[in-house]
């Protein structure tokens, strides 16, 4: 494959005709990145599907397209997928007991279609349908004997809560089929190092006549369905499965006493799940946060419900960097200031993250004294030209990529950037992509290798040095000039009179 004509392949600039002509000479990874284009026209889509079907997939995000089924089935399911499907293409599709599975997967099926996956022999076809079913045939395929389709069922959202609840409790007829039983003598434990290689049963898959294996997941798959009750979920809160408990520690109506249960799990991941969970109590929050366990502490930091004065003990001890925390998020206009106003830079850090400051206060951030909040509100879309330029005048080389990170940094800013010592590499690949970067910048972005892949692309690069990048020795700086908009025309012709 020749990275140039798949570059040129993505290039927005490459006029119709030499669209048509790259179809024509197309190979399917070129066919593929064409499909990803947002001019075609239905006659030049239909020409991609003709040399790979697998373009339908990029094409369904844009196109309606009129297509035979029969001769085209993976591109019927492609369309079908993303709702761009007519209802006798799903029945020309289910006739078809090879492309049931993936039709199950598609939305808005007739319901003959879906009474037929619904019916059908194979339980993996059942399964994946009972993933995406409407409501009423979820609920009765919860009473499938296959215990397969009840984990599809299980995982759906439209499953009826009373049905969801029945699952967890294990009312109604047991599953008298799973995975295992249906291909070994009982009772069987799947070695996780299995040495055949036709198995493909998942690790650890057993079955002692309980489905023990697949009724686990379908128990989490049922915990982590929004629409499963509190009071069926609750009392998973003792099960024996780390997963399954950190599956309720996750869920947004966590009961006090569920919490209380536990927080006595051995496990960190269940205890950091749990600290997240802005449901739980701020005495549990303050229990954890005392924790020796930084993993622990990071996460109470990530509860939207974490009090500030708890936050701001969080912020010296539990390496938050620099996310904006769903707390902070929020704060209120009062909250903020007095978070600004912190003796403590690592609370400030915290605050200087927020891009919707008023002015003083963000200027006076931008003024501190102390890097860690300079690399927080670097980034600001707001600041002016002159606070960008005295950050880097104060910090240089060390602050430069944050700088480079500011959405609005001006030409002169980033050219500023390039006349430091040492260039800081993760600056130039901020500026390699920075919308106002300009031809100086730029080349002097193509000095580092990873910069260079990037600044290829850049549509202010002079057109003689994009040109000259498409003979790179590196395939990526060469796909990336030939995607390059600013790329002279009379190379797309040149490239591909030569393909």
């Amino acid at each position: 494959m020749h990275p140039v004509l798949l570059g040129l392949a993505a290039n927005p600039a490459l006029p119709p005709a030499l669209v048509d002509r790259l179809i024509s000479t197309a190979d399917p990874d070129i066919a593929n990145e064409l499909s990803k284009r947002d001019d075609l026209t239905p006659t030049q889509a239909r020409a991609l599907i003709a040399v790979d079907e697998t373009c339908a997939w990029h094409l369904a995000e844009r196109h309606t397209l009129d297509i035979d089924a029969s001769a085209h089935p993976d591109a019927a399911l492609a369309l079908l997928h993303h709702g761009r499907g007519r209802p006798e293409w799903a029945r020309t599709l289910a006739a078809s007991p090879a492309r049931r599975v993936q039709l199950a997967e598609c939305p808005n099926l007739p319901p003959d279609v879906q009474e037929t996956l619904a019916n059908d022999e194979n339980p993996e076809v059942v399964a994946e349908f009972a993933i995406w079913a409407p409501a009423p045939i979820a609920a009765r395929l919860a009473r499938h004997p296959h215990a397969e389709v009840r984990c599809g069922v299980a995982a759906n959202t439209a499953t009826p809560p009373n049905v969801l609840a029945a699952l967890l409790t294990g009312a109604g007829p047991p599953a008298s089929l799973c995975i295992v039983c249906e291909r070994e003598q009982i009772p069987f434990v799947h070695d996780p190092y299995c040495p055949r290689t036709d198995c493909d049963l998942p690790a650890g898959a057993a079955c002692d006549g309980t489905h023990q294996s697949t009724v686990h997941t379908m128990h989490l798959r049922a915990l982590e369905n929004p629409s499963t009750p509190t009071s069926a979920a609750m009392p998973f809160a003792n099960a024996r499965s780390m997963l399954l408990r950190c599956a309720v520690a996750s869920r947004p109506d966590l009961t006090p006493d569920a919490a209380a249960r536990l927080a006595t799990s051995p496990e960190p991941g269940v205890l950091e799940d749990l600290a997240a969970n802005p449901a739980i109590s701020t005495a549990l929050m303050r229990t954890f946060a005392a924790s020796t366990d930084p993993a622990l502490r990071r996460a109470v930091a990530t509860n939207p419900r974490v009090p500030l004065d708890l936050l701001s003990d969080l912020a010296t001890t539990a390496k938050i960097g620099l996310t904006l925390l769903p707390r902070v998020a929020t704060a209120t206009d009062a909250e903020v200031a007095t978070m600004a106003a912190a003796p403590n830079p690592a609370v400030r850090m915290l605050v200087a993250a927020r891009r919707d400051l008023p002015p003083a206060l963000r200027d006076t951030l931008a003024n501190a004294p102390d890097a860690k909040v300079i690399k927080a509100i670097a980034p600001h879309p707001d600041l002016p030209e002159s606070q960008l330029r005295a950050i880097l005048y104060r910090h240089g080389p060390k602050l430069a990529a944050h700088v480079a990170a500011n959405p609005n940094a001006t030409p002169a800013v980033l050219e500023a950037i390039t006349t430091l010592t040492p260039l800081p590499r993760k600056a130039l690949l901020r500026m390699a992509v920075h919308p106002n970067a300009t031809a100086p910048a730029l080349l002097a972005c193509l000095a580092d290798p990873r910069a260079r892949r990037r600044a290829a692309a850049h549509p202010a690069l002079p057109p003689a040095t994009i040109t000259a990048l498409l003979d790179d020795p590196d395939p990526e700086v060469a796909e990336a000039a030939a995607t390059n908009p600013s790329l002279p025309s009379a190379e797309f012709h040149r490239r591909l009179a030569n393909a």
